[in-house]
Formats: structure tokens, sequence, C-alpha cells
């Protein structure tokens, strides 16, 4: 039997050359696995590896030596020789120096580890049968894929959070500025409308620039404190001291008493028959539902089961639509259409509309994409669909 070098040719041993010659002992899994598919999702993990989008780049070249798709499996070879000059073509002429840099990475980083010959090179030896090889040993890619998906399904969670927390942020500063504005003319006694203005404007600068988790949820902290002072002065009610049960009461009360001409608005035409907007220069994702958030939550009341706080304001709304929505089986990219054709806020009182009459509604997902389709059309607004529940409500 030919014995397996361990040490680099040329090079000092250290901690991380013999702690990653365990993965050799390690047992190939039978059904092998996929060459591309590991490096896709070790592109996802790169962080978690300590490694750069170059040392990719020859990893990737690497893998395309190795001439099966399938790495282990029926076949444990998992070594490739290719030269220096090799790589750096299939690198596009990449400098060999920084080929040599970002191989050591990927070394480095348990990804590959170097079967060196006698004299440094890459080649193979064949004895009838039997072979000798030297080079770049690819089992760390097999034995550690599971850990691998493992980084790579932790990063899209990641990056998934930040996502969802930066729109709630844009939502919440937003909705801010909204509220600032009607108490400046409403309530100017108050006399801190001009600061909540100066914060939602500082956010709107904020979102421009490159943040972390951690700033997010300081914004959303401070976007969260200033939008509930700003609703208790309008509202003039202190939101500790109303229950869930006791908002939705007061909201249904409140618009029982309404004269049906305030509800005109709900009513209105689409905005493709002809009619002009209110807000023609504003962006879908900028403009509000032409319906009063109070009016929503009275008639759809079957959403505060699913909140872990009274809503309030409209990115609250959406936010709980967001986690009712894969319940209710409404897939990702049928949110997505939808939050691009109507905005956000409109969508969420479809869904929340939806979840009203949950068991009327044979295909949530099917639904909404319907109505997706209206609103990209300009033949759809939510109020109409809001003041049908609350027609419907009222002759029950």
């Amino acid at each position: 039997m030919d014995y397996v070098p361990i040490t680099p040719f040329g090079r000092t041993v250290d901690t991380a050359v013999l702690a990653h010659q365990k993965w050799t002992d390690t047992p190939l899994p039978p059904e092998g696995v996929n060459k591309w598919e590991v490096l896709r999702e070790l592109t996802v993990a790169r962080r978690a590896f300590e490694v750069s989008d170059r040392e990719l780049a020859v990893l990737q070249a690497l893998l395309s030596f190795h001439p099966e798709t399938i790495l282990g499996g029926n076949s444990a070879d998992l070594l490739v020789f290719p030269s220096n000059a090799a790589i750096c073509e299939r690198l596009n002429g990449m400098a060999c120096s920084t080929m040599r840099r970002h191989l050591a990475g990927l070394v480095r980083a348990g990804l590959l580890i170097r079967r060196d010959s006698p004299n440094g090179k890459r080649y193979v030896r064949r004895f009838g049968d039997d072979r000798q090889a030297f080079g770049f040993d690819l089992t760390p890619l097999v034995v550690r894929f599971a850990e691998i998906c493992e980084h790579a399904e932790a990063q899209r969670a990641q990056e998934e959070q930040f996502a969802r927390l930066r729109r709630s942020v844009s939502l919440m500063r937003r909705d801010l500025a909204g509220l600032a504005a009607y108490g400046a003319e409403t309530r100017p006694e108050a006399g801190f409308w001009a600061d909540l203005l100066a914060l939602s404007a500082a956010v709107a600068r904020d979102l421009r620039r490159k943040l972390e988790l951690a700033d997010l949820r300081n914004m959303t902290a401070q976007l969260e404190h200033a939008l509930d002072t700003a609703r208790d002065v309008l509202d003039g009610v202190k939101s500790s001291n109303t229950s869930t049960k006791d908002a939705k009461n007061e909201h249904h009360h409140q618009n029982s008493n309404k004269d049906p001409n305030d509800l005109e608005p709900c009513l209105e035409q689409a905005k493709g028959n002809g009619s002009s907007s209110e807000e023609p220069d504003v962006p879908i994702d900028e403009r509000l539902p032409n319906i009063p958030i109070g009016l929503v939550l009275a008639v759809c009341a079957e959403i505060q089961t699913y909140a872990d706080r009274p809503i309030r304001h409209w990115h609250d709304l959406v936010r709980v639509a967001e986690t009712v929505r894969p319940m209710m089986g409404i897939s990702p990219d049928a949110w997505q259409n939808a939050c691009e054709a109507m905005g956000p806020e409109e969508a969420a009182v479809v869904v929340v509309a939806m979840l009203q009459r949950f068991e009327e509604i044979k295909s949530p997902g099917g639904y909404l994409r319907h109505l997706t389709q209206k609103a990209e059309q300009g033949a759809f607004s939510c109020g109409p669909m809001v003041m049908a529940l609350m027609r419907r409500d009222k002759a029950a």
C-alpha cells in the first residue's frame, strides 16, 4: 500500500494542517454529493468558513478538473492534480502568485488537503490497474457537506431576518413621517413633531448606508417609541392601559356610528379606469391604503389573534400579515408580487381580509395572485373588499 503524505512540500506543519487531516479518516457518504451543489452552498456559507469570493473561484476551477459531477459515491478517487499553469488558465489568466495564495486559504479553511509528491509536483503514476496521484484532495468537501449546508441555511435565515427588519424600519419611518406631519397640523401644541420629523429623516439617511443587524434593532426600538408617543397624543389614550379586546370593541363602536359618507374613500375607482390618483408621483410602495387602519382592524378582527402586541400602525399590520401568510398557504413569491403590485400595506389588508373569511377561500395563494394581477392592471382596491366584509357582518 502506498503511503499517503501528510506534510506539505516545502512548507511548515501547523495545527491547521494536522487538524484537517481528520477529514480523510471520515467515511464518505454512499450516495456522494454533487460538486456544483457543494460550491453553491459554500458560496452562501463562505463567511462561516472565512473564504473569499476569489478563493471560491479557485475552488470552482479545481472542481472542473474532476471528471465526475458526483464526488464520492461509487468512486473514492477525489484527487485532482492540475499544474499551476492549468489552474491559472481556467481562472482567465490570474497571476500564479495570487492563485497560490488563494489555494493556501482554501487549505487553511479545511476545504482542501494537499497531497504533495516528494518534489512538490502534482501528477499521477499508473501501475497496471493501480495508480498513485499527488495533488489536492477534495474529500473535505464531501464529508463536510452537511456542515456546509447548515451554515448556508443559517446565513439565509439571517439574511431574511435582516431584510424583514430593514423593511419594517422603512415602513415605520414612513408612518412616523406621516403621523408627525398630521400631528403638526392638528396638535401643534405638543411641540415635538419637528423632532419626530428629524428622526424620520435621519433614519432615511441611515438606510442608504450599510447597516448591521444591531443597527436595525436600535432603529426599530427608537421608531417604536416615537410612534407610540405620536399615537398616544393623537389618539388621546395610553396603549399600556388598553387591552387588545377593548381595542377591538372601541374601534367597532367608533366606526358603527360614522356616517357612511365618511367611508366613501374606501370605494374609490380603480386607478386604471381613468380617475386621477391623489398621489400620482408617489411610488406604489410609498402609498398608504385609502382606508382607515381602525376600520380594517374592526372589520378583520381575526388578525388580532396572531398579534403579539396591539396593532396600532400600518407597519404593525404588515408585520403580522407576514407572520400569518405562511399559515394560510401563501408562498413567499405570491406575497412579494402582491407587495410590489399593491404596496406592502394594501397587500397586508388583503391578507387579513382573506383571513377573516379563510374557510370560504379554497386557494388563498391563487386568490392573492388573482388580485395581484388586477392590481397590476390598475383594477383593484382593498377598500371595497373591506366594506363588503363590514356589510356582511351587519347583515348577519
